[in-house]
């Protein structure tokens, strides 16, 4: 990897998605690797298991092999994911559920982007009117940059769903920013169970 040459062997990525650079993805692995030093030789997984903290590892190499991901502030994710679901989450921590994301699947599976999209953003209007605030644009500016931005994640949430669904050599694993590497993913697909089955 430190010469680049497993580009090749790299998904195509998406442009739907949000994606990580080769070259970014490539450093931080390979900062990951000067960081972890020891006994390199054998399969990827079994050397990350005998390595501390190869789940970090294994993040680094799936966000590398990963065709792209579905990205969004945790707190827009309540809108978008409780619309979803058709239902409020109990908590922030039911975000990350397996159980919440079968849910999310089984009912976007099928569905149409913009359907799912103008959903959210009536969703959202709504909410906001509750509260008080305007939904008109004159007086207040973030209002359609705001729509737009909605919008664009809404359709890639279904995007990202239906593609998972359609291709056998894709799994969703499910994670945030700032959490322990072990904890990313469900059942099977948690990368500590992947290491330590």
């Amino acid at each position: 990897m430190e010469a680049g040459s497993l580009r090749d062997l790299r998904p195509v990525q998406d442009s739907r998605l949000s994606v990580t650079f080769a070259i970014d993805a490539e450093a931080e692995w390979l900062d990951w690797m000067d960081q972890n030093e020891g006994d390199d030789n054998g399969p990827v997984l079994d050397v990350l298991a005998r390595c501390n903290n190869g789940e970090e590892g294994l993040l680094h190499l799936m966000k590398w092999a990963s065709p792209g991901f579905w990205e969004v502030w945790e707190g827009r994710a309540f809108l978008y994911l409780e619309e979803a679901i058709g239902r409020e989450a109990t908590d922030i921590h039911e975000l990350y559920t397996a159980s919440l994301w079968s849910e999310v699947s089984q009912r976007l599976r099928g569905l149409s982007e913009d359907e799912f999209s103008q959903r959210v953003v009536m969703n959202w209007m709504q909410r906001r009117v509750e509260l008080g605030e305007t939904i008109e644009e004159f007086e207040d500016p973030k209002i359609v940059p705001t729509f737009e931005a909605h919008t664009r994640a809404s359709k890639s949430l279904v995007y990202t769903v239906n593609r998972a669904e359609g291709d056998d050599d894709l799994i969703l694993i499910i994670g945030r920013e700032h959490l322990e590497a072990s904890k990313w993913g469900h059942g099977e697909w948690n990368l500590s169970a992947r290491l330590h089955p």
